[in-house]
């Protein structure tokens, strides 16, 4: 009897031992400075997201850059007051040493709250989107080999990514993309047919993209990789074509469109400073 009384006594000290442990702590930079800065007057601001396992350095990023980086989450699916797009800022941050880079959306986290004294919270709701699947005869896409890899970013989800259109002698309007994956080519659709288009091919990988939009088109792309407007963030793409046609020039890399529900995930930013606390 006295063993077992022993031995409910240790597994008792055992468990209050365990509760008694704090959480490790969120990681978070080792040091960060993170300044406001102003566009010239009608002038154009260049936005650079870089980083590698031992720094972080954006330039003239506003915070839904910052946020879509932080929340692994696409343009349209934030909420919070226009002036995350609108305002900007440089921000350069050194991680600890031995960090590895996948933390730097946690961290990316952590210096929003405390330098910006930001909450968010997470919504799903049900909706109408526009799933993005792999088509009959299979995909036919150009794996990419890295050249078009650019640290600049468009404000959508974009990763490491370059977005153009171009309109060659024929007339002819092409969206030719570098370096994307399927779920940043979901966000550049979502801005065309005007509805959320949610990556369902399980294809994975980043493949350089070409797609002919016809002649006449006008497709507004993203255009930060070539210097940001004044509010830092990606315009709408805009198609002087009917949105019907999206359907079929998808199918141009093996891939279509097709309505369904689906619950969306939104990160709701419910506060947050413009000017953030010091250095």
């Amino acid at each position: 009897m006295k063993r077992t009384v022993a031995c409910i006594g240790a597994a008792v000290l055992t468990s209050c031992s365990l509760f008694g442990q704090t959480a490790p702590p969120s990681p978070a930079f080792e040091v960060a400075s993170v300044k406001l800065v102003t566009p010239p007057p009608g002038g154009r601001l260049p936005v650079y997201m870089d980083s590698d396992a031992g720094r972080v350095a954006y330039t003239g990023v506003s915070l839904m850059n910052v946020l879509i980086r932080a929340y692994d989450v696409n343009y349209d699916r934030i909420k919070g007051p226009a002036w995350l797009e609108s305002e900007h800022y440089d921000i350069i941050a050194k991680l600890p040493d031995g960090a590895p880079k996948e933390q730097i959306p946690a961290m990316l986290q952590n210096l929003l709250a405390e330098r910006f004294q930001m909450t968010v919270r997470r919504e799903t709701k049900e909706q109408s989107v526009y799933a993005l699947v792999v088509g009959r005869d299979g995909p036919k896409l150009k794996k990419s080999d890295g050249s078009g890899a650019s640290p600049a970013f468009a404000g959508a989800d974009l990763r490491r990514a370059v977005v153009t259109s171009v309109t060659g002698p024929d007339g002819v309007s092409r969206m030719v993309a570098k370096g994307l994956t399927m779920s940043s080519l979901s966000d550049v659709l979502s801005r065309m047919v005007g509805r959320p288009v949610v990556d369902m091919t399980e294809i994975q990988g980043n493949y350089d993209i070409s797609l002919e939009m016809g002649a006449g088109a006008s497709v507004g792309m993203p255009t930060a990789v070539a210097g940001a407007d004044a509010t830092g963030a990606a315009a709408p793409v805009r198609e002087s074509a009917s949105s019907a046609s999206i359907f079929a020039v998808i199918q141009q890399i093996g891939l279509k469109l097709e309505s369904r529900k689906a619950p969306i995930e939104y990160i709701v930013v419910d506060k947050a400073e413009k000017v953030p606390t010091e250095n």
